[in-house]
């Protein structure tokens, strides 16, 4: 991954947590790896787990960010999301899983923020 698509990430991620934490999520974890991948964001919203993978992009012109996180990317967050639940002992508890779209302009500035609750 370049240095330059890392900073988006950074960036997009950053702007993700920021949003989730202003509508009253509490962020557990970033950037969550277990041997199967990783999880963006792990928060808690009332008694929900919600697994969150961020999407940032500067250009839309192959498609909104949300659009990159296919069936094969969904079918890994679930997993990784059953390894966290297994890891820490809480399959007990409901989940979501979450996409934030963040669209930002090529000055890192945001165009578009948009989380998609229950997206898969």
């Amino acid at each position: 991954m370049t240095n330059l698509r890392q900073r988006l990430g950074k960036l997009g991620e950053d702007i993700a947590a920021q949003e989730l934490l202003r509508r009253g999520y509490r962020v557990i974890k970033r950037n969550y790896r277990s041997r199967l991948g990783e999880i963006d964001i792990i928060a808690e919203q009332q008694e929900t787990l919600v697994f969150v993978e961020v999407k940032a992009k500067t250009d839309i012109s192959f498609g909104l960010p949300q659009e990159n996180v296919g069936r094969r990317k969904q079918a890994k967050i679930r997993k990784v999301a059953q390894c966290y639940l297994a890891e820490t002992d809480q399959f007990h508890r409901a989940i979501s899983l979450c996409v934030a779209a963040v669209q930002l302009d090529r000055d890192g500035n945001i165009l578009q923020m948009e989380i998609i609750e229950d997206a898969f």
